[in-house]
């Protein structure tokens, strides 16, 4: 397999685990973790546009304080009483628009096909945006490993599975999510993590998933 390029698929597989992190409860790790540099360092070996957003997403967290993307956190995901941007695959994808519908017995399935298993500490649903987004960087990390060891037959399996399961769920999904986002938040943060999320999860949906 000599046209994969293997350290774009390690700087994909990094920027969406960091992706990921961003919808964790933001917290003082957040910086001491150097999160953003890293996920900046992915990004500008990705495409510069991605690169951008990462910049000015690293930015907007230094000129946040904690206390104040922790309301911002609550009121878009959390509640109190209806959350603005629900975090779940199901609230945008069913009809019902309630929790745990087909959707979610669907994207199960998939982690299922693709080897995940969510951490018993995670107290959300499996839908949760974050989830779906570590379960994008399992599936890239794999298939850029399957590259790497000469396993043509688990690289084209597991390119398939990420890209069913981007075309069938995440993508259908996080247009609407994102824009419940932008327009609900009131900290700089969580607009340009909508704007980079959305950016990423289109460009990963694309005809061959590669930058």
């Amino acid at each position: 397999m000599p046209d994969h390029d293997y350290e774009m698929g390690a700087a994909r597989a990094d920027f969406c685990r960091f992706l990921a992190a961003c919808y964790y409860q933001p917290g003082a790790e957040f910086a001491e973790e150097r999160v953003f540099d890293a996920m900046l360092d992915a990004a500008t070996r990705i495409q510069p546009a991605l690169a951008t957003g990462a910049r000015r997403l690293g930015t907007a967290f230094a000129a946040e304080g904690i206390d104040g993307l922790l309301v911002d956190y609550a009121r878009l995901f959390l509640g109190p009483v209806n959350a603005i941007a629900k975090p779940y695959g199901s609230v945008w994808l069913d009809r019902a628009n309630a929790l745990m519908q087909a959707s979610t017995m669907a994207v199960i399935g998939l982690y299922n096909e693709g080897g995940f298993e969510i951490d018993e500490t995670f107290r959300e649903l499996p839908d949760h945006i974050a989830a779906e987004l570590e379960f994008l960087y399992l599936l890239t990390f794999n298939e850029n490993q399957a590259h790497r060891i000469g396993d043509a037959w688990a690289a084209e399996a597991t390119a398939d599975l990420r890209k069913r399961f981007l075309q069938e769920h995440l993508s259908a999904w996080i247009g609407p999510f994102t824009a419940a986002v932008k327009a609900g938040a009131r900290s700089s943060f969580y607009r340009e993590l909508a704007e980079l999320t959305e950016r990423y999860v289109r460009m990963e949906a694309g005809p061959s998933g590669e930058t």
